[in-house]
C-alpha cells in the first residue's frame, strides 16, 4: 500500500438532494385492444380523401365537362359544388366568358387588283360545349376553324371593294364590312356545329406590301394635290361669284340712292322755285335786278372783256344808272 493514499472517497451528504428512484419495468402495449379504432380512423381518412378529391366547384365564368370512360356524360353550367364518381369520372373546364383571338395577317387582292395586308381580331365565346367537343375537340381547334372562316369571308368581302374604299376614312365601308363578316362567319360555324359564336370581327390594320408602298404613296399624293387644286378652283369661282353679286348689289344700291337723291333734289328745286316765285312776285324790279346779277356771275370773269351798247341794261347797271 502506498503511503498517504486514502482508502476510499467519502461522499458528502446533501440534505436538499432528492434520492433517485429506480424505474419499474412497464408492460408492453397491446395493440390488439385498439385495432378497431385504428381501422376506423384509417377508413375515415380514406373516405374523406376520396370525398375531397372528387368534389369540384363550378364557377360562373366556366363550363364543367364530366367524362366517364372518355365519353361526355354531363355539362355543368350552374355555379356551385358538384360531385363526380371516384375513379370513373373525370372533369375538365371550358371557358364561358368572351375571348379575343388575334387572326394572323393575310394578303388579299382588292377589286381594282391592289394587294393589301389585312390584320383582324375576333371576339368570341363558347355557346355549346358538347358541340365544340364533338366537332372541334379543343379550343385550339375551334379557333383554327374560326380563323379559316374569317380569312375566307374577309377575302371575299374586300375583294368586292376598291382599295380607296377600304383605306379612305371619309368614305370607308369598314363598319358594314365588319358586320357582314361577323354574320357570315357565324353562319359557317353554325352550319358545321362547332359550338362557338363570334361576337365581332374587326379590321385593326390595313397595310401595303413593301414593294407597292412607294407607288401607292406617290399616287395618293398626286390625288391629294389634284383634290386641293380642285378645291382652290372652286374657291376662286365662288369668290368671283360673290364679288360679282356684291358689285351688282352695290350698283343697285347706288342707283336707288341716286334715284332717291334726284327725286329729293327735284322736289327741293321745285320748293325753291315756288319760294322764289312767291318772293319775287312781291317786287318784280328786285327780281329783274337779281336775275341780272346772277347772269353777271356766270358770264363775267377776271379776264372777261364786254362790249355793250350805251342803251344796254348791263351798261345802265354798271354805270350806276338804275332808273
Amino acid at each position: 500500500m502506498e503511503p498517504n493514499k486514502p482508502l476510499g472517497e467519502v461522499k458528502k451528504f446533501n440534505p436538499y438532494q432528492r434520492p433517485k428512484k429506480t424505474r419499474e419495468p412497464r408492460d408492453p402495449i397491446d395493440f390488439k385492444k385498439y385495432w378497431k379504432l385504428i381501422v376506423g380512423l384509417v377508413v375515415t381518412f380514406v373516405l374523406l380523401l376520396i370525398l375531397l378529391t372528387n368534389v369540384y366547384v363550378v364557377k360562373e365564368s366556366e363550363y364543367r365537362v364530366v367524362r366517364q370512360f372518355g365519353e361526355v356524360v354531363k355539362i355543368q353550367e350552374e355555379p356551385g359544388l358538384q360531385m363526380k364518381i371516384p375513379f370513373i369520372q373525370s372533369v375538365t373546364t371550358l371557358p364561358k366568358y368572351q375571348m379575343t383571338y388575334d387572326v394572323s395577317e393575310a394578303e388579299i387582292n382588292t377589286k381594282d387588283k391592289k394587294r393589301i395586308i389585312i390584320d383582324n381580331y375576333a371576339v368570341w365565346h363558347v355557346v355549346n360545349p358538347l358541340e365544340l367537343i364533338s366537332n372541334a375537340g379543343t379550343i385550339v381547334n375551334a379557333e383554327s376553324r374560326m380563323e379559316e372562316f374569317i380569312y375566307s369571308v374577309v377575302r371575299t368581302e374586300l375583294g368586292q371593294l376598291n382599295y380607296d374604299e377600304i383605306i379612305n376614312d371619309e368614305n370607308s365601308s369598314r363598319g358594314s364590312i365588319n358586320d357582314a363578316v361577323t354574320a357570315k362567319v357565324n353562319e359557317l360555324l353554325d352550319k358545321d356545329k362547332y359550338g362557338i359564336q363570334v361576337m365581332d370581327v374587326r379590321i385593326k390594320r390595313t397595310d401595303l406590301p413593301e414593294e407597292n408602298e412607294q407607288s401607292v404613296y406617290t399616287r395618293m399624293i398626286s390625288e391629294r394635290e389634284s383634290t386641293a387644286q380642285e378645291y382652290l378652283s372652286q374657291g376662286d369661282a365662288k369668290k368671283r361669284e360673290m364679288e360679282a353679286q356684291a358689285d351688282r348689289e352695290a350698283q343697285e344700291v347706288i342707283a336707288t340712292a341716286r334715284k332717291e337723291a334726284a327725286l329729293i333734289q327735284a322736289e327741293g328745286e321745285s320748293q325753291a322755285a315756288k319760294i322764289y316765285n312767291e318772293s319775287f312776285s312781291k317786287d318784280p324790279e328786285f327780281y329783274e335786278l337779281y336775275r341780272s346779277l346772277e347772269s353777271y356771275k356766270k358770264t363775267i370773269g377776271d379776264d372777261t372783256v364786254i362790249i355793250l351798247p350805251s342803251d344796254s341794261p348791263y351798261a345802265d347797271i354798271l354805270s350806276g344808272n338804275f332808273n
